[in-house]
């Protein structure tokens, strides 16, 4: 079954190179690293929280991108996505090698080796499921390292991997000149603004690379090339917007809402996740905030509404929270399922607030390091 991550404990981490002192520019990859991140952060797709997102554009050093991968690595608990857009280049070992800046044809110093990111998933994560997206030639080489022979990969045994490579491993992408975007990454940010017609309730990566496929070759595009370990391809990327209510309806919930793709509470890890299953219930509803306040027959007003999916701790009692989802239409049996996700986070809370909050050795929160870039800092940066 299809499964949205919870936001609240997923990081994606999104490099990008399209700059270069010896390579042929790629000024599309700033748009891809652009838009993504936006992407990833709105309802459109996961609704990670800012925070939760870091960029890393054009990157001096190899080391400045396997340590955003490693820190979020460590900080994820349900799914990690690494996304990396730029030149793809082979060693003498037939290995992919991500360019940097100053890479150089024929100095694999001057790279970034795949593997060196794949083994901070393999042996470093905490989380349960690993996205991998390549968007660079050549990119298809990175299959091999989650293939089912007798490698690191199978001797980690990670549960829940999907890397999603842009082409084949003897073909090159495509970065067509004065297009926005490359032509997979387009293709990808197209999929998941306007949804697959025909397609699953949730986009999942196995939905979303069979569209991606058909898209590509349709357009005389390289073809994307996938590898699913146990259950990656389950992942959902956001919801089929071609599956969603054009506009918010007032009528009622029909015979179908048992049917329809409800957020499943039992992914829900997070207060973050909680809140942004909640307010994803409303939007599959199709209802506006007044339809559900009058479908919860006086009990909620539309104001109600609001303010509880705009909240950030969770309320202290249950009685709210099941008038709305029932007004929502969600069936009986899933509004129990909610109800366990609310008490064991509430109960989650209540032992932290025991413990206390943890600190540094200086006393303070613990920072992120100086080399990652939120997204609210790239966002800055950009728009100067």
């Amino acid at each position: 079954m299809s499964v949205l991550p919870d936001p609240g404990a997923s990081r994606a981490v999104l490099v990008g190179t399209s700059r270069f002192e010896h390579l042929e520019p790629l000024p599309a990859v700033a748009n891809n690293l652009r838009a993504l991140a936006d992407l990833l952060c709105s309802p459109l797709s996961l609704q990670l929280p800012a925070q939760h997102v870091t960029v890393v554009e054009d990157p001096a050093a190899a080391h400045t991108v396997v340590g955003a991968v490693r820190q979020a690595a460590a900080e994820a608990t349900d799914t990690l996505v690494v996304y990396f857009a730029g030149h793809g280049l082979v060693d003498a070992q037939d290995q992919l090698v991500l360019a940097l800046p100053h890479t150089e044809f024929g100095r694999i110093e001057t790279g970034l080796p795949y593997d060196w990111v794949r083994q901070v998933l393999l042996l470093d994560s905490r989380a349960e499921r690993h996205v991998v997206i390549l968007d660079c030639c050549y990119s298809g080489l990175a299959l091999g390292r989650m293939s089912a022979g007798t490698g690191l990969a199978d001797q980690a045994a990670v549960e829940g991997s999907f890397l999603l490579a842009a082409a084949a491993e003897t073909r090159t992408a495509l970065a067509p000149v004065g297009e926005t975007y490359t032509a997979f990454t387009g293709a990808l940010l197209e999929a998941l603004r306007q949804g697959i017609p025909g397609g699953p309730a949730l986009v999942d990566l196995g939905a979303l690379y069979r569209h991606l496929r058909l898209t590509m070759a349709a357009r005389g595009h390289p073809v994307p090339q996938a590898r699913d370990r146990n259950s990656g391809a389950q992942v959902a990327l956001g919801h089929n917007r071609a599956k969603l209510p054009a506009a918010p309806v007032a009528a009622a919930a029909g015979a179908d809402a048992g049917e329809r793709p409800w957020p499943d509470p039992r992914a829900i890890r997070t207060v973050t996740g909680f809140f942004t299953a909640l307010a994803q219930v409303r939007v599959v509803s199709g209802l506006t905030h007044r339809a559900v306040s009058e479908r919860s027959a006086g009990r909620m007003a539309a104001g109600t509404v609001g303010r509880l999916l705009n909240r950030s701790t969770l309320p202290t009692t249950w009685g709210t929270t099941a008038v709305y989802l029932s007004a929502c239409g969600v069936p009986d049996e899933q509004i129990t399922q909610w109800q366990r996700a609310w008490q064991q986070l509430r109960a989650q809370n209540l032992s932290a607030e025991t413990v206390g909050p943890a600190v540094t050795r200086d006393g303070g929160p613990e920072k992120a390091k100086a080399w990652q870039r939120p997204l609210s800092a790239f966002r800055r940066r950009r728009d100067h």
